[in-house]
């Protein structure tokens, strides 16, 4: 894929056996350490299913049927049950889309009542409306069980006008408090170029934002009287954190709340951000900021308070897009539990992010999943973490080498 995947993070330094630290940035801490796995560690890569066409995300839906639902960035989401991909696609959308670079069915998220209600939530990019948009749609299946869903179940939440074709932001996900969460990336182009302080410090915009809002399964959405900005007069009422550039994809730990960000960068640095439910209203830094390194820093970025992110590295390395993943709460690889796992699209790199006992964040290598392909994780019912392989078009799970 020619066109960078999507966002930003700062600078790191290299010692040896692969593993890179950073100092914090007074990002925020977890509630406890959890210490870097060991150098002895030995992760592969092993393949669950084959023959998608571009994957960009895998989601599980909670319901114990042990599917999970895999995102073609052409408009297409497929099932894998029992080792076997579905012949029909759960859903297909493709003759709505805009697909192609940073465009396309970019985001999945179940319900947490989905057993029940069979609603679920996509982040699409469309010309439908005559201009490029991003589309929030609720869909719905007939029974939580089904295998496909009709598409004119539909029901629009929102959309947000595209300046550009870059930059969608495109990742949703269900927090701790039963919210949606939905990334948006600054509208594209290059160093958030338009407005004057740019979308992403713009509070009037929902670009270059986390938004958070209530949906209750019948296609209409509320803001939650708790978001930081509601009593803001000209503040868009959803934003939930602001100063993003492009969060193509993020998570929540569930076992504590806090939400996971991979923020791809402009031209030098890649960024992972940690934040806290209590850290809500958060300005991120972008524009001003690329990672924890000043990018445009005018006027406006003097008066404002940031919150830097808790890991940041650069393109030295031939990193150039951070993707982010899940906290590692599986049992099949123990020295993991508790690391943030990630990577990046255009290395292929996948490293465990977690703090030493200094409280240093400290990056381990763990393995490569090959150049220009790593596009999102999923993260199956029982906390293992799998892999979308964007170019060669399969699904991988990460395994502890000499273990069953």
């Amino acid at each position: 894929m020619s066109v960078r995947f999507w966002m930003c993070i700062g600078v790191a330094m290299a010692s040896t056996a692969g593993v890179w630290w950073s100092a914090g940035c007074n990002g925020g801490t977890s509630n406890q350490l959890t210490p870097p796995p060991p150098p002895t560690l030995q992760v592969e890569l092993v393949s669950v299913a084959s023959g998608f066409t571009t994957p960009l995300d895998i989601q599980q839906a909670g319901d114990g049927s042990g599917r999970l639902f895999v995102v073609e960035q052409g408009g297409r989401i497929k099932i894998i049950q029992n080792g076997n991909v579905q012949g029909t696609p759960y859903l297909d959308i493709s003759s709505e889309i805009v697909s192609g670079g940073e465009e396309g069915l970019l985001g999945l998220a179940f319900h947490p009542s989905f057993s029940s209600n069979g609603c679920f939530y996509v982040n699409y990019t469309s010309t439908k409306n005559g201009k490029l948009q991003t589309f929030i749609s609720e869909f719905r299946a007939a029974t939580a069980s089904a295998n496909t869903v009709n598409t004119t179940s539909e029901q629009n939440l929102f959309t947000v006008d595209q300046p550009d074709v870059n930059h969608n932001g495109g990742g949703l996900a269900f927090g701790n408090d039963g919210f949606l969460y939905i990334g948006l990336g600054d509208g594209g182009g290059g160093g958030d170029q338009h407005g004057t302080i740019g979308n992403a410090q713009d509070l009037t915009t929902r670009l270059g934002k986390m938004l958070r809002v209530s949906v209750t399964c019948n296609g209409t959405f509320t803001v939650p009287s708790d978001n930081p900005f509601v009593t803001n007069a000209t503040a868009a009422k959803e934003i939930w954190l602001y100063g993003l550039r492009n969060p193509f994809r993020f998570s929540f730990d569930h076992a504590n709340g806090n939400l996971w960000i991979g923020d791809v960068g402009q031209d030098s640095f890649e960024e992972v951000d940690m934040v806290t439910p209590m850290q809500k209203g958060s300005n991120m830094g972008w524009r001003c900021k690329e990672g924890t390194h000043n990018f445009n820093f005018t006027a406006n970025c003097q008066t404002q308070t940031f919150l830097d992110p808790i890991f940041d590295y650069d393109h030295s390395q031939g990193d150039d897009t951070v993707i982010g993943g899940f906290v590692y709460h599986g049992t099949n690889i123990s020295a993991l539990s508790g690391n943030f796992v990630f990577g990046d699209f255009i290395s292929g790199r996948i490293w465990s992010l977690a703090q030493n006992s200094q409280g240093q964040w400290v990056r381990t290598f763990l393995v490569n999943s090959g150049a220009n392909n790593l596009a999102g994780f999923g993260q199956d019912p029982s906390g293992e973490l799998y892999i979308a392989q964007y170019a060669s078009g399969a699904v991988s799970r990460l395994h502890q080498v000499g273990t069953p």
